[in-house]
């Protein structure tokens, strides 16, 4: 088992600060478990993600293997995709397991994954979510839960992810995306159709500045145990697809703005997919006894 901090950032020095970016726990496997086990083990992991590694071939090991089935489970839930697991997942076979390829593809329930070294950086293919305008009425419930009276510019809903997007509107400053403290138990109460899963408030950045963001975002996701997600790459699927259109861009960096934070340099491709480029660091390696 391997912790991997995934930043999902790429800082101008080789200093890290271990309480930036999102931890994540890796596990090599040799062979498959039941899946009540999984969910155990991440329960006792308690981060937000926790990674399985499967090996697809039994001839085949982390060193050579250039394919590999990757799941990813929450204290309470298996989920459909996640970024920061596959990045801390590619950086375990890369620089743990010194894996040959110059890329691996994952088979997950989002399809197949393409993570390859590229210099310094990891660099995932993604799927692109783009989400969908609703009526600023509607979820009013989650919305207040989330944002109190803070203005709201627009509210959004992948439905393929089921993460509810609200936009605040562009008058207002980063400090009051940083200082929301919407309530998890509120957020579960309210929400009890189940056509939302996740829950992201984004505004425009400040690409004047330096380092120049695009755009800014939380993540929170009660619904899968996780009162806040530190650094999201799945959000970013649904967050790429929108900041694009509204930018004109297809090259953007983002921030979450999480206590721990966190940069992704997002590329939207011509082929309708998203690349999502990070860094990581292996933290605390170690036997998992079941």
């Amino acid at each position: 088992m391997n912790v991997a901090y995934s930043p999902e950032k790429n800082p101008a020095t080789s200093s890290w600060v271990q309480d930036q970016g999102n931890p994540a726990a890796v596990c090599p496997l040799l062979h498959e478990l039941q899946d009540d086990m999984y969910q155990k083990i991440a329960a006792e992991m308690n981060l937000s993600e926790t990674a399985f590694i499967i090996r697809l071939n039994s001839k085949d090991d982390f060193s050579s293997g250039a394919r590999f089935r990757l799941r990813w489970f929450s204290p309470t839930n298996e989920v459909p995709l996640c970024g920061h697991a596959t990045l801390a997942s590619a950086a375990v076979l890369f620089y743990k397991k010194k894996n040959v390829n110059a890329t691996v593809v994952f088979e997950t329930l989002s399809g197949e994954l393409y993570v390859q070294q590229q210099g310094e950086s990891i660099v995932m293919d993604f799927p692109l979510n783009k989400p969908t305008p609703l009526g600023l009425n509607e979820f009013k419930d989650i919305v207040n839960a989330a944002v109190g009276d803070q203005p709201v510019r627009e509210v959004c809903l992948c439905g393929t992810t089921k993460k509810l997007m609200v936009r605040l509107a562009d008058t207002c400053d980063r400090s009051v995306l940083t200082s929301l403290q919407p309530d998890p138990a509120v957020l579960l109460r309210v929400n009890t159709g189940g056509r939302v899963r996740g829950l992201i408030v984004t505004m425009i950045g400040a690409p004047g500045c330096q380092p120049g963001y695009d755009f800014y975002s939380r993540n929170f996701s009660p619904w899968f145990g996780i009162p806040e997600d530190p650094v999201t790459g799945s959000a970013h699927t649904v967050l790429a697809g929108y900041w694009s259109e509204k930018l004109g861009k297809k090259k953007m960096l983002a921030y979450q703005c999480s206590s721990r934070g966190g940069e992704l340099e997002l590329e939207l491709r011509d082929d309708g997919r998203l690349n999502i480029a990070g860094q990581a660091v292996t933290v605390l390696q170690g036997i998992l006894t079941v």
